[in-house]
């Protein structure tokens, strides 16, 4: 599910780095909660055990707008 703030380009990219970015937490031995961790996404016990929803959660993350910044 596409958030409605992001173009479906970049969103497609996103999951794109978190699939390859996944693979890679998953073949050195980490969990998906490790994965989504590293990311600064929101570990929910119901989600930590799913690949899938970790893919998602760290795409959020890298669609995120940007905080702004005090000068």
């Amino acid at each position: 599910m596409i958030p409605q703030h992001v173009n479906p380009i970049e969103w497609h990219q996103a999951v794109g780095v978190a699939r390859q970015s996944c693979a890679r937490f998953f073949r050195d031995g980490a969990t998906a909660k490790d994965a989504m961790r590293a990311f600064g996404a929101e570990v929910a016990t119901a989600d930590a055990a799913d690949w899938g929803k970790a893919v998602e959660a760290i795409a959020q993350v890298l669609c995120a707008r940007p905080e702004k910044r005090a000068a």
